[in-house]
């Protein structure tokens, strides 16, 4: 009997696979069917040659007849999307020298990068992280050749997605169409075709909410926040906060959305629009009053100010919302053409539904998908994955499943957003069948910090995409905020052509060669330790930068015991190995900032790149990673110093609490200078942008506002309170340190030396108050600062390692 029972269990297992296995291919199926739809309705084989040759005007001027390009149907790749990299036949004096080929000019773009990159040496990032490398590219006339049979190169998966939804807000705020052109080259070369096209969406909302449901501008106003906080009105955390918009706003962003989409579009690639999730202006509620609209509860405002608080949620299943979710689709596709099938909605991102019930969470699923399919009956719903993270504990199996099979075969595109640390699909079965993008998120706030996993992105995609009954479709970037960490982002990008692992090691080596444009060994050994230290976050902790220089502690003081300082002094000066963690004890009563890597190691690698200074001193891309790396050391070197002058308060130490204050003020003033030698680290820049973009003075003080707030405190205050988001999107910037962190810094010691000489327990609310106050005037202020760098960083650079670590 047991051997029937057995044989019994075998069965139903074996036919559960199957219809596992069944339910995946049927979904991946679908997947196909959209892409060969998406295909048929690209831009023209000419007109798509036409913009990569134009990628390459723009990037290789001096080569524009040394390439020659074109348009391959996926039928020459196997089926799949490919470029190949080929000599080209009978080369001559001013004639092509080598034929890339490609099922896009995406594809054809990235074939480019491809062969500058592994033939050539060259290198390309952004220009804010040193910019393009390409002195090692020979002359017209003498290219190196590719061998005989050429180059051939498959997509594993068909997608390599782009940004996260705050990142139109961290980085993209204030940039203009020729910014957005070098991006939008940026991500050709990288084989970006899925990403976000988010601009103008608030100037399609103003036409579907005043024609359509008789809102006013007065009402939108108070619903829309202002420019740098735009990310967080749309997903309803907040409304009004630095508005309102101004018409000359929306109509500039509009024109500039056009702009973004012709070409993505020229270049092949599909972009991803916005659709409607839910949030609601105020005055909807009085204009339907039967409605099924809830008010939301607070979202990180110091006292639940209704002025910028709690927002309206108009709920899915009621008719109204697909009513409007349809309007607004139709809205975009009235403006834009017919551009894009694949839609994102995040309804339910730090929002959880009012029940747990499965049933319900289904029902509302099917709302959100009905209203975008009204609008668009080939619509696909892209879904950031970031809920299954953050709200863990109420998208427990039930509630995920039902809301991912809620909607019809291949009708989802789940973001696994947080895959590099946290990847969902290994604990919810792949997403249950949903195909997913493997996504790096790398970043929180935009902020300037040294991190990433590098082995974790060389491998997690292709552990993704093997792994059993895999629903995995493409990789992407999600970061919060871009223009740093510029080895994370090549290698991340890589992923979306590699079908195997990458050895890190080796690939660090070319990377170093093409990013300086020679081999240096001292480089080279420096790369080591980095890789091993500060791109080998392993602890699982979700890296935001919580420096002290740049994430004041806001806390009291008093020792809780004095026992308790003395082990924790003792802790973080023992504990042994190479990666160590300053203050992870939760128990102790001393703020925490994250150190995953032995301080030590990493001041060594600075040592070896500025050896490697007398070789590579002219190099762009050298002295951005120098004044990086140095910036780096110091900041972790200035949490220390933080810690030994709060110690040396709760000691009652007036001398030690003077000299580890000075040190902590003297740091910040010369990474201040540091930073001050190159152009990539200056506050000038983002706060010129922001005001160029301005028609009129009041705007102009108004995007400066918005600049100089979100970098800084970021939300709203009181006398006594800081906003609970200050330092989010913090920046180790020149200017912001030597204007901003540093008084700060000031006020705060001063305090605790005349509380300490006093014999006071710590006034924290004094203290709060004197520097809320410097804060707002700050923030309101229009002093300018540098666009241009002053100083020599290697000369700098050396200084300063010498002054804190020549001993």
């Amino acid at each position: 009997m047991s051997g029937l029972n057995s044989m019994y269990l075998i069965l139903i297992l074996t036919l559960s696979l199957l219809i596992a296995h069944a339910v995946v291919s049927s979904k991946l199926e679908a997947i196909d069917v959209l892409l060969d739809r998406l295909d048929s309705q690209r831009s023209s084989p000419s007109a798509q040659e036409s913009a990569a040759r134009a990628v390459l005007q723009r990037l290789l001027p001096a080569h524009v007849n040394s390439f020659e390009f074109k348009i391959v149907s996926k039928d020459v790749c196997g089926g799949h999307s490919c470029f190949l990299i080929e000599n080209y036949i009978q080369p001559s004096r001013n004639k092509p020298e080598i034929m890339i080929k490609g099922s896009t000019a995406v594809e054809i773009a990235s074939g480019l990068h491809w062969y500058i990159k592994y033939w050539c040496g060259a290198h390309i990032s952004w220009d804010k992280t040193g910019g393009i490398q390409i002195a090692s590219i020979p002359n017209p006339g003498s290219l190196p050749p590719v061998k005989d049979e050429g180059v051939m190169i498959h997509r594993p998966v068909p997608w390599n997605y782009y940004q996260n939804v705050v990142t139109a807000s961290y980085s993209y705020v204030w940039w203009d169409w020729e910014r957005w052109e070098k991006e939008i080259d940026w991500m050709a070369l990288q084989g970006i075709n899925l990403p976000l096209a988010f601009n103008g969406q608030e100037t399609i909302w103003q036409k579907v909410f005043m024609q359509n449901f008789n809102i006013s501008m007065e009402d939108l106003n108070d619903f829309f926040g202002g420019p740098a906080f735009l990310a967080w009105a749309r997903m309803g955390n907040l409304h009004g906060w630095g508005g309102p918009l101004s018409q000359n706003w929306l109509n500039q962003q509009l024109i500039l959305q056009k702009q973004i989409l012709s070409r993505m579009l020229e270049l092949g690639m599909t972009p991803v629009l916005p659709s409607f999730s839910g949030n609601v202006p105020a005055a909807l509620k009085k204009i339907f009053p039967s409605a099924n609209i809830t008010r939301l509860g607070d979202w990180n405002t110091v006292d639940r100010n209704p002025r910028w608080c709690c927002t309206y949620l108009l709920d899915p299943t009621d008719p109204l919302f697909i009513e409007i979710g349809e309007a607004f689709i139709r809205q975009q596709i009235a403006e834009y053409g017919d551009v894009t099938d694949i839609y994102n909605c995040d309804t339910f991102n730090e929002n959880s539904p009012p029940t747990n019930d499965p049933t319900f969470i289904s029902s509302l699923g099917v709302a959100v998908y009905k209203a975008m399919s009204k609008g668009d009956k080939d619509a696909v719903w892209l879904m950031q994955g970031w809920l299954f993270y953050s709200d863990s504990a109420f998208w427990q199996p039930p509630q995920m499943e039902a809301l991912l099979h809620s909607v019809p075969l291949g009708k989802m595109i789940v973001l696994d957003l947080f895959a590099d640390v946290k990847p969902i699909w290994r604990t919810s079965s792949q997403f249950y069948g949903t195909p997913y993008v493997w996504c790096m998120l790398h970043n929180f706030g935009g902020n300037i910090e040294m991190y990433g996993i590098l082995d974790a992105i060389s491998s997690g995609p292709v552990d993704a995409r093997i792994s059993e009954n895999s629903t995995m479709v493409g990789v992407g970037m999600c970061m919060e905020g871009i223009e740093h960490n510029p080895v994370v982002y090549e290698l991340m990008s890589e992923m979306a052509f590699h079908n195997e692992k990458v050895q890190v090691l080796e690939w660090l080596k070319t990377y170093a060669h093409r990013r300086y444009g020679k081999a240096v060994h001292q480089v080279e050994a420096a790369w080591e330790i980095l890789y091993r230290t500060v791109y080998n976050c392993t602890d699982g902790i979700a890296d935001h930068n919580t420096d002290f220089i740049v994430k004041f502690p806001d806390w009291d003081t008093s020792p809780k015991s004095v026992s308790g300082i003395s082990k924790q002094n003792r802790l973080l000066r023992t504990l042994p190995g190479p990666r160590r963690f300053l203050y992870q004890d939760t128990s102790s009563s001393l703020p925490q900032a994250h150190l995953w890597y032995s301080a030590e190691e990493v001041v060594n690698a600075l040592k070896l790149f500025l050896d490697a200074g007398n070789d590579l001193a002219g190099s762009a891309t050298y002295r951005y990673d120098l004044v990086d790396l140095t910036r780096q050391v110091l900041s972790k070197l200035s949490n220390q110093v933080y810690l030994d002058a709060v110690i040396s308060f709760q000691r009652k130490d007036v001398k030690a609490l003077n000299h580890h204050s000075q040190k902590f003020l003297q740091l910040i003033k010369d990474i201040d200078v540091l930073l001050a030698s190159d152009d990539n680290f200056l506050l000038g820049t983002w706060l010129e942008s922001a005001k160029k973009l301005a028609v009129n003075p009041s705007e102009k003080r108004q995007y400066e506002w918005n600049a100089r707030t979100q970098v800084t405190m970021w939300y709203d205050t009181n006398k006594t309170m800081q906003s609970q988001l200050h330092d989010y999107a913090n920046k180790f910037w020149s200017g912001l340190l030597e204007d901003y962190y540093l008084p700060r810094a000031s006020t705060y010691f001063s305090q605790l030396l005349k509380n300490l000489r006093d014999n006071e327990k710590f006034k924290l609310e004094e203290w709060r108050k004197e520097w809320i106050s410097f804060s707002n005037n700050w923030q309101a202020a229009t002093e300018l600062y540098p666009v241009k760098a002053r100083g020599d960083s290697l000369a700098i650079s050396k200084a300063l390692y010498g002054k804190y670590f020549g001993h």
